[in-house]
């Protein structure tokens, strides 16, 4: 039931996204203890603002109520991804040349499978990340279908 709740919200938040001029970059639907929450993560060119985030939640929330998905409970949180912003499209990696990222891999890769540093290149099929290990710099490729997970991080 839970790809299915993403999916309708997925949809519904489509004409939102337009509307608002925000990028859809996640949504989760989990159990925490004996609730339900519907987490929709939006962000824009310049950062999203608590007004935004209020504006999109009434918005999703009309809708949510019209179609009435969730036959149960459930809190709809509508937020800013964070600083660590997940990177779950090819076009968020795009986006994110240049920057500091973290990404684990489904299997090791040279026996490692977490990998931080500075995102070179991204042609599509594979991530070149810059990093450090010890005290020596060292770019690695990660071919794009071994990626399990990536996202912005932030540097210490």
């Amino acid at each position: 039931m839970s790809k299915n709740v993403i999916d309708t919200v997925e949809e519904l938040m489509l004409p939102i996204t337009e509307e608002m001029n925000v990028e859809l970059v996640d949504i989760e639907y989990v159990k925490e203890g004996s609730s339900w929450f519907l987490r929709v993560f939006v962000d824009k060119d310049g950062g999203i603002d608590i007004e935004d985030c209020g504006t999109v939640s009434t918005m999703l929330s009309e809708k949510l109520d019209e179609l009435d998905p969730i036959p149960h409970n459930y809190f709809l949180e509508v937020s800013s991804p964070g600083a660590e912003r997940p990177l779950k499209k090819k076009e968020d990696l795009e986006k994110s040349i240049g920057k500091y990222v973290h990404v684990k891999t489904y299997e090791p890769l040279d026996g490692l499978k977490t990998f931080e540093g500075d995102l070179l290149s991204f042609d599509g099929d594979t991530l070149t990340i810059s990093m450090t290990i010890k005290t020596r710099k060292k770019e690695v490729a990660i071919p794009y279908p071994k990626v399990a997970k990536a996202r912005l991080a932030v540097k210490f």
